[in-house]
């Protein structure tokens, strides 16, 4: 679950490493979001070796989807399962996403969500 105020890694090739959740979107004083849910990040961190040719800069504020959370997901089957980490991937005003790449896998649910276009941009699919 991720609420105002949690770091979070970025897992697209867009430039930032760090973001931090500043405002979950869709609901009237919704506090947390899950995988799927959009949110508005301000941008912490930079990767170092992209530094000069970043599409985002420090400090920009920008919409993201959640990816990958550390508490459990349920999929369809009933089963659930967990990631490591918090992850995000950037996206811009039309909710495209910034990046051209996802590094890791994605959960299988998003072949089912409006961010198909992520999917074909991951290295792989986890029930």
């Amino acid at each position: 679950m991720i609420q105002a105020g949690t770091y979070l890694n970025v897992i697209d090739n867009c430039g930032a490493k760090n973001v931090c959740c500043i405002k979950v979107l869709s609901g009237y004083r919704r506090r947390y979001a899950n995988v799927g849910d959009l949110i508005v990040v301000s941008v912490k961190n930079l990767r170092t070796k992209r530094r000069s040719a970043s599409k985002i800069k420090k400090g920009e504020v920008s919409k993201a989807v959640v990816v990958r959370t550390k508490s459990p997901i349920k999929n369809f089957s009933g089963e659930s399962f967990n990631f490591f980490e918090n992850s995000v991937v950037l996206l811009n005003n039309q909710k495209k996403p910034i990046g051209t790449r996802i590094l890791g896998s994605l959960p299988k649910l998003f072949r089912y969500t409006k961010f198909l276009r992520l999917v074909s941009l991951s290295t792989g699919l986890v029930s």
